[in-house]
């Protein structure tokens, strides 16, 4: 059954959630928006994947005032790939607290549980140049 209206919104709304949370410091809600063995691909940054809320939340209090000031997500396209898992591919704008910017690219693999739709795999790839570098 392909998803629904409801399921999209969720979704969006889910993807959505993730900048305010870390925006607002509140590393302690992150199973709101992962699974607990969430991998969280960040090798396009130089860094090992981080396996787990935990290492999430240790690797965001390590990064301390180097994390961006506001998280943005725009430009969300869900796939569904089988019954309860979809593919979200969406846009990031990280500001930091000089005024400087970057944009990437969330690669999500969204799974529906007993809580709701989770983030279970988050591929975050660096935009540096324009057109894909081509």
């Amino acid at each position: 059954m392909p998803l629904d209206a409801d399921d999209r919104r969720a979704i969006t709304e889910l993807l959505a959630l993730h900048g305010h949370l870390f925006d607002a410091g509140e590393l302690d809600r992150l199973d709101e928006l992962f699974t607990e063995d969430v991998v969280y691909d960040v090798t396009d940054f130089g860094q090992e994947s981080l396996v787990g809320i935990a290492a999430i939340r240790r690797a965001s209090l390590a990064l301390g005032p180097a994390n961006p000031v506001a998280h943005h997500t725009t430009n969300v396209v869900l796939a569904e790939i089988t019954a309860g898992e979809v593919h979200a591919l969406s846009k990031g704008l990280g500001v930091n607290a000089d005024g400087t910017c970057g944009s990437v690219t969330y690669e999500d693999t969204v799974v529906k549980g007993d809580h709701g739709w989770r983030i279970s795999r988050r591929r975050v790839i660096a935009r540096r140049a324009p057109l894909g570098g081509r």
